[in-house]
């Protein structure tokens, strides 16, 4: 078996285009998602924090 620390020391490989272009795209997309889940979740705590804090009244 090979030792995988060995390869720490070897220069980076160039990545290709494609495959760049594609990961780049998809990190992209997850921000998306995760940002509007964020500000979708923000909303919804702020109106249940609201409707309770105007119940106890």
């Amino acid at each position: 078996m090979e030792n995988p620390f060995k390869q720490i020391d070897q220069p980076l490989k160039e990545v290709p285009a494609e495959l760049k272009s594609r990961v780049m795209h998809d990190i992209a997309m997850a921000k998306l998602f995760m940002e509007l889940a964020e500000l979708f979740s923000y909303n919804l705590s702020y109106i249940i924090e609201s409707v309770s804090s105007k119940r106890k009244k």
